[in-house]
């Protein structure tokens, strides 16, 4: 028998050692039978905007003690800086690069980026606008193997053919191609797959409310796999008075009101915690959250169902409602640093002795699908999850074996990112900048705030990740941006001169607005005492 047969066979006999072990966490408590799913992913959840990961100013009390009962990876990451590659890249456990869903779908692609109006150099690349249904996503391998899939909330990785009901899951709630609460957080919700409620009710509650439903009416003699994907905290941002009343008063009393904006190379970037709006509506979505994790307990399932949460890309810091701060990281939402590329990730296993452990070992969306695989006890699909890894070992408090992850954004987007590419290989990372084909790496370990470019220090290794980046590339068929043959110098300028002139004091002015006494909101929320939250 050759070496490759040898290592192969090694490999799986090792594998379906640590599969056994981890049947056998789960099976102490629940008689054999095959464990529950509850995946939660929150939208535009920044690493930093929980109290259980080292927030001052939020408050998400359940989260927290889901974290308490569980592992926390202070080192999770979202395949993406937006959205819908990273949602692609859960399903399917293949990067955005192999999937080729590279940013949000609905976003300019090539010439039609010049509408914005931003006069960038590059035109962005074209990009899949719905997830290929040749995959076989997580959700239909459970399904598969015995399982009823259930989907609550946001979907926004493709429309019509590409729905939550054509990838896997026999229920859809509240999931079409758009990816924001179109009606907002109240009802009436404008939403063709989710019937209103009572005036006023609110919408991360209501899908709480449907996902605890289907777990008490689901068939008892069949697991579920249950995804409940908020809305929240995307913006348009919403809250109710008495929550704004209690942050705003917060945010005063911590004397978070020291400036609120830096310039970035393309937006304005939010550096303090203290949207007493955002706020509400992350408490709002904890609550959701707490609502889900007391029925699980009330209905007998806590000791036979895996709970993972988790988040799509880095906070809101620029761009949309300019939500929150994602510091001492830099950047967020939609850019190639940390603060847009990390999120929180917590899972809770029964029986599995980790509670309220943390892990530093980096980890991302890619690798949910493998990973629950092997805690149900179920085969690997290795055709499928290409770019995931299983991180039980992770859990079990094991050193797992240093990998590369890429990102791949060949893209602006809304928020002041870049069209980019990035490599991470242990402690270093190393970024690709499409405009100037130049580079810069960081030391991680060292300095996750991104400030000390090393790449003239070290070359060698530079040209190392560089070309391990590009072959990873160069395999999955990336598509790449192209230089704008419209582009000047003096239009670039003059826009970024009207941001930072004008839209910049126009977004502390409505900060200060938001932190004063005399606040207002729109007329058509929060609607006072109407409101159900």
């Amino acid at each position: 028998m050759g070496f490759s047969k040898i290592y192969t066979h090694l490999l799986l006999s090792a594998s379906t050692l640590l599969s056994s072990c981890v049947r056998e966490h789960i099976q102490q408590t629940q008689d054999k039978n095959a464990p529950n799913i509850v995946m939660i992913i929150v939208d535009d959840l920044g690493a930093h905007d929980l109290s259980t990961t080292n927030s001052n100013y939020y408050e998400t009390p359940n989260i927290d003690g889901l974290a308490a009962q569980g592992m926390q990876f202070d080192q999770g990451y979202a395949s993406c800086q937006v959205c819908s590659p990273s949602r692609a890249s859960m399903m399917t456990g293949k990067s955005p690069a192999r999937h080729g869903i590279t940013d949000w779908i609905g976003s300019p692609e090539g010439e039609a980026w010049r509408k914005q109006k931003r006069h960038n150099k590059l035109m962005p690349a074209f990009y899949k606008h719905s997830l290929d249904t040749a995959f076989t996503t997580m959700q239909e391998a459970f399904k598969e193997n015995g399982y009823t899939t259930f989907f609550a909330g946001k979907w926004h990785i493709g429309g019509q053919g590409s729905l939550p009901e054509d990838h896997g899951f026999d229920i859809n709630i509240g999931g079409y191609h758009k990816g924001g609460p179109k009606g907002g957080y109240f009802s009436p919700y404008n939403n063709p797959v989710l019937k209103d409620g009572p005036e006023g009710e609110n919408l991360t509650m209501r899908l709480a409310n449907e996902t605890v439903e289907f777990m008490e009416n689901h068939d008892k003699k069949k697991p579920f796999f249950a995804c409940l994907s908020f809305y929240a905290v995307h913006g348009a941002i919403e809250t109710t008075e008495q929550k704004w009343q209690k942050y705003r008063d917060k945010a005063v009393r911590l004397g978070n009101v020291g400036q609120g904006y830096k310039m970035g190379k393309f937006s304005p970037i939010r550096q303090q915690q203290d949207n007493p709006v955002y706020a509400g509506l992350v408490a709002s979505m904890d609550d959701a959250v707490g609502r889900v994790l007391h029925s699980i307990d009330k209905l007998g399932l806590s000791e036979n169902t895996i709970i993972v949460f988790t988040g799509d890309n880095g906070g809101v810091a620029a761009g949309d409602s300019f939500s929150t701060s994602n510091a001492p990281l830099k950047g967020g939402k939609g850019y190639q640093f940390e603060g847009g590329l990390r999120t929180p990730y917590i899972i809770k296993v029964p029986g599995m002795q980790n509670k309220g452990t943390h892990s530093n070992t980096p980890v991302t969306s890619t690798d949910i699908y493998p990973t629950l695989l092997e805690l149900a006890g179920l085969p690997q699909y290795p055709d499928q999850h290409q770019d995931g890894v299983s991180i039980v070992p992770a859990l079990q408090g094991d050193k797992m074996e240093e990998r590369a992850i890429v990102w791949h954004y060949p893209h602006y987007g809304n928020q002041g990112g870049e069209p980019s590419s990035v490599i991470r290989r242990g402690k270093w990372k190393l970024i690709h900048y499409y405009e100037e084909d130049n580079e810069e790496l960081f030391n991680l370990e060292k300095d996750p705030s991104e400030k000390e470019n090393l790449v003239s220090l070290n070359t060698s290794l530079q040209k190392k990740l560089s070309k391990e980046l590009f072959d990873y590339l160069k395999e999955t068929n990336a598509q790449f941006p192209e230089k704008d043959p419209t582009w000047t110098k003096e239009a670039e300028e003059k826009h970024l001169m009207w941001v930072q002139n004008v839209q910049m004091k126009k977004l502390e002015k409505g900060r200060q607005r938001m932190l004063s006494t005399t606040y207002k909101p729109n007329k058509d929320w929060w609607g006072s005492q109407r409101i159900i939250d």
